[in-house]
């Protein structure tokens, strides 16, 4: 009987790991509002995107880059007025007020599709991507990036759903065992 116990725990067990989708790194199809890669000053809105496809050609990222290496990154002019003013882009190691040395810079002046590109290949750590939009005003927009790290706290909130399922799966098998055994 326990031997069955432990099989019926474990296959419940199993069942929620692969369906719990808490634990995605990626993020796509959310709205404008509620993307984290979207900045907006003074209504004009720019959007980051940065790919992996040597490690994962689905997914798409912004702020955390799960691996270090070459990275496809493209930033979308979602305002028309940015398309025709001069942007400024600078990879800086660090951030908030630590910045360090520019590890790359771009600067466009023909973007009228509204997409500007390039590739980056950053070590392990912490950056931040640096857009000036030159224009009257001025736009300055900042993206943190993490390459390669592990955030605890997304990874903690990731893995409590999970955790409560499992110990109360155990605690309901103890208190069954418990009760097979007054039983008997």
């Amino acid at each position: 009987m326990i031997k069955k116990i432990i099989q019926v725990t474990m296959a419940t067990l199993i069942f929620f790991t692969t369906v719990y989708t808490g634990v995605v790194a990626a993020h796509g199809k959310v709205s404008l509002e509620n993307d984290e890669c979207v900045r907006n000053m003074a209504g004009s809105m720019v959007h980051l995107s940065a790919y992996q496809p040597q490690f994962d050609p689905e997914a798409e990222y912004c702020a955390e880059i799960p691996k270090e290496g070459e990275t496809l990154w493209a930033l979308d002019l979602i305002d028309d007025a940015l398309r025709d003013m001069p942007i400024g882009i600078q990879i800086v190691r660090g951030s908030g007020k630590a910045l360090g040395e520019t590890v790359a810079s771009l600067y466009s002046t023909n973007h009228s599709d509204g997409v500007i590109k390039g590739k980056f290949s950053l070590d392990k750590g912490q950056y931040t991507v640096l857009i000036t939009g030159e224009g009257i005003p001025s736009l300055h927009y900042e993206y943190p990036l993490r390459v390669q790290m592990i955030n605890y706290a997304d990874t903690l909130r990731s893995a409590i759903g999970p955790l409560i399922a499992l110990l109360l799966l155990v605690l309901f098998t103890k208190q069954y065992l418990k009760w097979r055994r007054v039983q008997h």
